[in-house]
Formats: structure tokens, C-alpha cells, sequence
């Protein structure tokens, strides 16, 4: 199973962000990266720079404008602002009625929807390779590989079809399975990050050819707060295409597994010919985000289970932050997804 990965998306490096109106340091580092590459290089597995796929996959899933938005904005940001200053948007619209406007901090506003997406030196630079490390992870398998790996940071679910939000700018995971979508007639989109995938809720959610699974708690939570309940199905074409499995808060490995049955048995029943998995390892018991408790062994289940289904799977990591067993976590889903896969 190759890995792609890409140096620049480590230039993404924010200082702070602010939770229930306190400023605290930002966990999306560039050291999770680093930790689980360099995991991967001592386990052997090999390495590859991503392809330079252009800007027209990524506005395929989001509004090209708000694609755009981020080739300039940090410097925009530098030049009106105050020294010292940090990108976190200040202002924003409170509905989406109006227009994008001139000043960059209204743009901010616009554009970004709460203060963990600060705009940073290299923030463009680190979220369009993140993006292209995900579709170079699915052309790999629509070329014929059995699995890839995107090692893209920072991460993408929480992003919007026009909304930067929890610490995700671009959806590497909706980027790349509304990719797959030129080979395969249905793909699903299942996520096992700790948090809803609210963001590929919002882009997949009027769709019929793209299922989504998204395994979480209690929704009502940072960041996601506004999507991810179990009622929401799906609309239009997309009407019965959504599943949110909702655990409670402090759940274990047992009701993890239940769900996560569930919502294989929901994509099997789809159709889905290809998968993609936006994998989170923040589902961890001492993730410094924990809201269950999975163990190492609890990871490598996952991969047991998910490695059955049998279909062509792209992996593209979302969370999973610098707790004690990011490492083991990691190592324990990607080693074993790729012993199963390479004897199926």
C-alpha cells in the first residue's frame, strides 16, 4: 500500500485558537504528520510525493471562489493588519444571505466560520498539497491499486462545500471520492474520525452516487454543533445516502464496533463499488479531543473489518492529535489494514 505525502503541508502552523471564548494552543500541528510518516518509514511502507492535479478537483467539490480565496488571503491579511496580529477571522455574517465583500477581514468572516482555521505563512501552500496528496491516493487505486494511503494535513471533513471549519480548509475526502466518481457509478465516504463529518454532510447531502457514513457523538459539540444527527438522511437525489451512526459520549470499543457494523452493512446495501475512508485516530481514549475510548487492538479491528468489505479503499487521514498513543493507534490501523489487504 503506498503513502502519499507531500513536505509542504507542514507549513501550516497555527499558534492558537479560542474555545468557549478562551485562547489555548492549537492541536493541529505539523508533528502529527511527522509522527505517523515517520512510523510508516520504519514499518517500510513506501513513500511518494502526490501529482500536481490543479485547482478543478477541488472546485469540483467546493465554490471556486471560495477555492480561490485562500491563494492570497494570508497576505492580504498582512497587509492591513496590525503587527502582531494573528488570521482569525473577527467577523462573520451570521447567515449566508449577502455577499462576499471587499475588506479581507469581512472575507475572513465569510469564508472561514470560527477561529481554528487561522490563516497562517503557508497555510495555502499546506492545504492545496493536503488536497493533492488525497487525489493522488485515488488515482493510485483507480489506477488498480488494491488501497492507498493520503497522509494529508491539514485536515478536510469539517470543511464545507464554501465554509473553512474545525481546523479543515479543503475536503481532501469528498475531494477524492467525487474523483473516484470517473471510474465508479457509487462510491461511499465512510468516516471514523471521533467528530461528524459535518462538512461532507453539507457537500454530499442532495447526492445519490456518493454514501455517507459518519460515526460520532453527540453532535452538539465543538466543532461541528449544526449537523450530524441521526435524522438527517439525506435530500433530493441524496435522500436516504446519509447515515449518521451517533454514539454517546464515553462510549467504548464495543458500541464503536456495533456502529461501525452497522454503517458497513448500510454501505454494502448501497452498492458502493470503491471506498473512501476519512480516517481519524482521535476516536483514542487519551486523544487530547477524546470522546470515546478506543484502544490500539480497537484500531486494528477497524482495520480488520473495514479491510473486509473488499472494495477498492482510499485512506485519507482527518484527526487524531498528539496524544500518548497517536503513534500506536496509527500503527496498529495501517499495518494491519495493509496485511489484510495484501492477502485478499
Amino acid at each position: 500500500m503506498k503513502v502519499f505525502f507531500d513536505e509542504r503541508q507542514l507549513g501550516h502552523k497555527p499558534e492558537v485558537y479560542y474555545r468557549g471564548g478562551a485562547p489555548m494552543p492549537h492541536p493541529e500541528q505539523p508533528e502529527r504528520a511527522i509522527l505517523i510518516r515517520d512510523m510508516l518509514i520504519e514499518h517500510g511502507f513506501p513513500i511518494e510525493a502526490p501529482s500536481d492535479f490543479g485547482t478543478d478537483p477541488i472546485k469540483a467539490v467546493h465554490d471556486p471562489d471560495y477555492v480561490d480565496f485562500f491563494t492570497n488571503a494570508y497576505e492580504r491579511f498582512l497587509a492591513e493588519a496590525p503587527e502582531g496580529a494573528l488570521g482569525i477571522p473577527t467577523r462573520h455574517p451570521g447567515t449566508r444571505r449577502g455577499r462576499c465583500p471587499k475588506d479581507i477581514n469581512g472575507a475572513m468572516g465569510w469564508w472561514m466560520t470560527d477561529t481554528s482555521t487561522p490563516l497562517t505563512e503557508n497555510t495555502y501552500e499546506a492545504i492545496y498539497w493536503s488536497a493533492q496528496t488525497a487525489i493522488s491516493a485515488a488515482k493510485d487505486v483507480m489506477d488498480g491499486a488494491r488501497a492507498s494511503y493520503g497522509l494529508s494535513r491539514p485536515p478536510g471533513h469539517h470543511a464545507m462545500t464554501d465554509c473553512a471549519n474545525g481546523f479543515c480548509f479543503y475536503n481532501n475526502a469528498c475531494i477524492a471520492a467525487h474523483h473516484m466518481r470517473g471510474k465508479w457509478g457509487k462510491v461511499a465516504l465512510l468516516d471514523v474520525d471521533v467528530h461528524t463529518g459535518n462538512g461532507s454532510l453539507d457537500i454530499f447531502y442532495d447526492r445519490g452516487d456518493v454514501f455517507f457514513c459518519s460515526l460520532h457523538p453527540d453532535p452538539a459539540v465543538y466543532p461541528t454543533f449544526y449537523l450530524g444527527y441521526a435524522d438527517e438522511t439525506g435530500e433530493g437525489d441524496g435522500l436516504g445516502a446519509s447515515l449518521n451512526e451517533v454514539l454517546n459520549m464515553g462510549d467504548g470499543e464495543v458500541e464503536v464496533m456495533e456502529a461501525l457494523d452497522r454503517g458497513i452493512t448500510a454501505i454494502q446495501d448501497f452498492g458502493a463499488e470503491a471506498l473512501v475512508v476519512s480516517l481519524g485516530f482521535d476516536m483514542a481514549a487519551d486523544d487530547p479531543l477524546a470522546a470515546v475510548q478506543v484502544y490500539p487492538e480497537g484500531f486494528a479491528e477497524m482495520a480488520r473489518r473495514i479491510a473486509a468489505m473488499g472494495l477498492p479503499t482510499v485512506l485519507i487521514q482527518e484527526g487524531g492529535y498528539l496524544g500518548p498513543s497517536l503513534r500506536n493507534n496509527a500503527e496498529a490501523f495501517l499495518t494491519t489494514f495493509r496485511k489484510e489487504t495484501d492477502r485478499r
